[in-house]
């Protein structure tokens, strides 16, 4: 069948496969992204356009999608989808019409769909202080071969700002000749497939040395799951990795919402703090676009406010 008579709904399999290969997506998003298509499969099917190929796709349907979607009560809360996440149900799309456009299948272009102005005000950054992110790095018993090991992804996440796809893909090969070294600059393929790099500091990397040393070099993968020293499982996946950081956040009692994407915007807004410029952190953190990285700078417009105060409030002037 010629890809431009394929319905819409037979796409979207293949869409999720060029996110996985093509876009180099994480697990998660790809499940995410899978997850708010169904809304759009049920929308399809409600109105009896399960046939409805690319080409047929019209602004009408969008604006019919976009009611729905305002619309749509929750069946277990009875309650309306926030602002929020409307937003993530029309990225999707948003995403899937991007896919068409790449693949030569005419259909609308993506910009067709406008996000709401008010959704994208209500995403935020979450991070953690340094004082809780030294909690968090103390929390696992490094005594032992787990302890070791989540001790180094702990420090690798935070020194690096690795996106937890890439810290799950590193090989023991890359880490070979690090014993003398007291950093490292490492290649690593990210978002997109797009290459970058990335820098562990002295205290990340001697937590990696010391895991090393004590498991097994069978296994190809960097972190890998196991039992005992002799019996690696494998390669640890993002959810493992999630469950590993989520674990350590409750027995250091710092906030429930930390996961391994919140030491990534903790290393980001320390660098603020410090003083680095945000086109710096926009190359650390592997951002195509400018706009992604200034999310962060809420960071320093608190700070300069808190400066402000402090220096700058006329209260020594005279009040004549």
């Amino acid at each position: 069948m010629n890809k431009s008579e394929k319905p819409i709904l037979k796409h979207i399999p293949d869409f999720l496969d060029y996110c996985e290969i093509e876009k180099g997506l994480s697990e998660r998003t790809q499940q995410n992204y899978s997850h708010y298509l169904n809304k759009f499969r049920a929308w399809l099917k409600s109105v009896r356009k399960q046939d409805l190929k690319p080409h047929e796709f019209t602004p009408e349907d969008i604006w019919s999608y976009r009611l729905f979607l305002a619309r749509f009560k929750d069946p277990e809360t009875n309650k309306i989808l926030s602002k929020l996440t409307q937003n993530y149900y029309l990225i999707a799309l948003r995403s899937l019409l991007s896919y068409f456009a790449d693949k030569d299948i005419i259909s609308l272009p993506a910009d067709k769909i406008q996000l709401p102005k008010d959704a994208r005000k209500e995403k935020t950054v979450k991070f953690l202080s340094l004082e809780q992110i030294e909690k968090l790095l103390l929390a696992p018993k490094t005594e032992t071969l787990e302890g070791l090991r989540d001790r180094a992804i702990l420090e690798a996440l935070f020194s690096t700002g690795l996106r937890i796809s890439e810290l799950v893909s590193l090989n023991l090969e890359q880490f070979k000749n690090i014993e003398n070294k007291d950093d490292l600059e490492l290649g690593v393929i990210g978002k997109g497939n797009h290459p970058r790099t990335v820098y562990f500091s002295k205290r990340a990397l001697d937590w990696l040395k010391k895991y090393l040393k004590t498991r097994s070099l069978e296994d190809k993968a960097l972190f890998t799951a196991h039992r005992s020293r002799k019996a690696s499982e494998g390669r640890l996946t993002a959810r493992s990795i999630e469950r590993i950081v989520k674990k350590y956040a409750t027995l250091a009692n710092i906030p429930y919402f930390t996961t391994p994407h919140t030491l990534r915007h903790s290393m980001a807004t320390d660098l603020l703090n410090q003083g680095v410029d945000i086109r710096i952190i926009q190359e650390f953190l592997g951002h195509r676009n400018i706009s992604t990285t200034q999310i962060y700078t809420h960071v320093t417009n608190k700070r300069l406010g808190d400066i402000h105060r402090q220096f700058h409030s006329g209260k020594d002037l005279k009040n004549e």
